[in-house]
């Protein structure tokens, strides 16, 4: 397959101050098997990326700035940088920085304004830091919101995945109070349907969709919280009865340590932490996040800024590899997956 052939992919740089331009520089630099599947092309600033190439050792000759992703090559041993903004070359690692923070926003919306016209297929973010970011005026939760915001799309999940596994959330970065109100008949059915949706563009429509209870016990007949029932419970009805195999509600502490074992493949949980904690425990670098509702596939890293670490050299790049990796697997089929899950959104 040649450069032709493969997906244009917009790697954004993430926070400068934190582990980004290290994973980067590792991943573009030392997986030259990345490029037989993509071409990739970062967003971002050449001198923090000639910065984290010096950590790891690196030639910065190996850094090159081009004008825009149809200028990029797709040579082993380069790292093509598409430069947004002033340089941030003079970020210190591990600080909170207001220009850290505005760059980290600028490089996603720009990676944004790149998909919409064409020029890349799809979107990996490396982490950014939420402080930083807000400390710049760029008040979003987090990528996720962020991304959804510059696509124009209300109907949106993030997506914890490891190999064929996928928990898909209902809700992400507010409170759990927020979230227990968030958890609303209109947003399940929406992401219901972007699991299906999901699931028929992987050729696994029929596969059975796991979705985990709010409350202990999915509630136990309302002894423990009665939103199972009331809205968790009738929105798997709707969705059965339109061709979604989902089963449920479920008790969280049985169907995710089943998930684990193999057993589910596409899991619905209700809150951050309900599905965050337990796949960051068992996977590790070995996941990704997805977010699936853009009309562009965007994957990115399931680990942050590393403040503690950034510029030691220390940093693993394995799981901007991976999503690398899955972002060039998903880019054919994404337009299916964008079709059926923008149509007849709920309002």
């Amino acid at each position: 397959m040649n450069e032709q052939q493969v997906p244009t992919l917009a790697v954004t740089l993430g926070d400068v101050a934190g582990i980004g331009p290290e994973i980067t520089a590792r991943s573009l630099l030392e997986h030259d098997e990345l490029r037989t599947i993509c071409r990739p092309v970062v967003i971002g600033d050449a001198d923090a990326v000639r910065k984290a190439v010096t950590v790891i050792g690196g030639d910065t000759a190996a850094v090159h700035v081009v004008d825009s992703p149809r200028a990029a090559g797709n040579e082993p041993g380069t790292i093509e940088v598409v430069q947004d903004g002033p340089p941030l070359g003079h970020v210190p690692y591990g600080e909170i920085s207001v220009d850290a923070g505005h760059g980290s926003a600028r490089f996603v919306m720009t990676a944004c304004e790149l998909a919409r016209d064409g020029l890349v297929d799809g979107i990996v973010t490396a982490p950014l830091n939420k402080a930083a970011m807000h400390a710049a005026g760029h008040t979003w939760p987090g990528h996720t919101e962020l991304l959804a915001h510059e696509f124009g799309v209300r109907n949106f999940s993030l997506v914890l995945s490891a190999g064929e596994l996928f928990f898909f959330h209902l809700t992400t970065h507010v409170s759990l109070r927020k979230a227990i109100a968030g958890i609303t008949p209109t947003r399940t059915d929406n992401v219901l349907r972007l699991v299906g949706s999901f699931a028929r563009a992987l050729d696994r429509a029929d596969e059975p969709i796991g979705v985990a209870g709010l409350n202990p016990h999915a509630g136990e007949n309302r002894l423990f919280g009665h939103e199972d029932a009331d809205v968790l419970a009738p929105a798997i009805e709707k969705a059965r009865a339109a061709g979604i195999n989902a089963v449920g509600p479920l008790p969280a502490d049985a169907l995710i340590p089943a998930a684990v074992r193999g057993e589910w493949k596409f899991v619905v949980v209700c809150y951050h932490d309900q599905g965050h904690a337990p796949f960051k425990a068992v996977y590790g670098d070995d996941g990704v996040n997805i977010t699936v509702g853009l009309p562009v596939v965007r994957v990115s890293v399931d680990h942050g800024t590393a403040f503690d670490i950034a510029g030691t050299g220390l940093a693993r790049e394995a799981s901007l590899v991976l999503a690398t990796r899955r972002a060039a697997e998903l880019v054919p089929g994404w337009r299916q997956v964008w079709e059926t899950a923008s149509a007849g959104v709920a309002s």
